[in-house]
């Protein structure tokens, strides 16, 4: 696992497509921005129990996408 530091404003970039900008800090929290292709799956970690067990149970698996086109992106 590579461990970085950034700063409000600063980003990372993951191959060509997908950029990570931290937009706010505060407290012990840090918002984070993702810039990815639409059909990129993106979720949260505590979902990803959630979205295993709704696949199981699920009738079509088109159910399940999440993509980053349905989550809000913050203002630049």
């Amino acid at each position: 696992m590579l461990v970085l530091s950034r700063r409000e404003g600063e980003w990372i970039r993951i191959g060509n497509s997908i950029t990570i900008t931290i937009v706010r800090t505060g407290g012990d929290k840090v918002r984070v921005g993702i810039d990815a292709p639409n059909d990129l799956l993106i979720l949260r970690g505590e979902l990803e129990v959630y979205n295993n067990e709704r696949t199981i149970s699920a009738d079509s698996a088109s159910d399940n996408i999440v993509n980053s086109s349905s989550i809000s992106k913050p203002a630049a």
